[in-house]
């Protein structure tokens, strides 16, 4: 008995087919393109990561923070971030932050580049080596500023009618805007108004995108305080704490 001949496929389904596995392998090596930026040190509550891919996660002391996270901090949540170049964020609760872009490579500083979007809430944000040796490499946006920064440790508040609780001199909510303050180093604020150079010590509000960032009297600033058990970093380097010492008392 003859084998009956195999039927050629036409060439469209051919390039189909093609055009197929190479789609499979583009979002496979998306996916893996993912890589590691940092590590949660200190956790008191609840944090979520939206990958890139659109999954979600509930993270855990130890667990990784990738390239194109979004995090969120739930209430009463405070998160410490410590990422591959040894720069620390902490989250304040009720906080979006999103990793745009995370690239650090001890041999190749030319491709730096750090970039945190803030949609909401809070963070102290200390600067690792990458923002040492490469400064204008490292920003952090929000819909009303960007913040620069010049070796620093600062904090940074943005309030959308959500800062009730938030301690002020005068015992009045802060107003609406984007709230900064400067232990160590300096800042910029920039926004289509103009910008601002903030030094250690300093306090800025920038109320929108279309108003000029401007440096504040201290009693009239907004410090981002944290609590002692997140602030610390014992034997491990300098704490959040506004003296920049290893303990931590707000």
């Amino acid at each position: 008995m003859k084998t009956p001949a195999r039927k050629k496929l036409p060439s469209a389904v051919l390039h189909s087919v093609g055009l197929l596995i190479i789609l499979a392998g583009s979002m496979f090596a998306g996916q893996v393109a993912a890589a590691p930026a940092g590590q949660i040190t200190h956790l008191s509550g609840t944090i979520a990561a939206k990958r890139a891919d659109g999954s979600s996660k509930l993270l855990s002391v130890k667990s990784e923070v990738l390239e194109g996270d979004t995090l969120s901090t739930e209430a009463e949540t405070y998160a410490r971030i410590k990422f591959n170049d040894g720069g620390e964020v902490v989250l304040r609760p009720g906080t979006q932050l999103k990793i745009e872009h995370y690239s650090y490579n001890v041999a190749q500083p030319e491709k730096d580049n750090v970039v945190m979007s803030m949609f909401k809430g809070g963070l102290r944000a200390v600067t690792g080596l990458l923002g040492k040796r490469n400064r204008e490499k490292v920003s952090f946006q929000t819909e009303t500023a960007t913040i620069g920064i010049r070796g620093t440790h600062f904090g940074a508040l943005l309030c959308q009618n959500d800062c009730g609780g938030v301690p002020t001199t005068s015992g009045q909510a802060p107003p609406n805007g984007l709230h900064v303050d400067v232990t160590t180093g300096a800042i910029t604020m920039s926004n289509q108004g103009g910008t601002v150079l903030l030094n250690a010590g300093q306090f800025g509000f920038a109320a929108n995108s279309n108003t000029p960032p401007a440096a504040v009297p201290p009693q009239q600033g907004v410090p981002v305080t944290m609590p002692p058990a997140i602030a610390s970093n014992k034997g491990t380097g300098k704490g959040f704490n506004k003296s920049g010492q290893t303990d931590c008392a707000n």
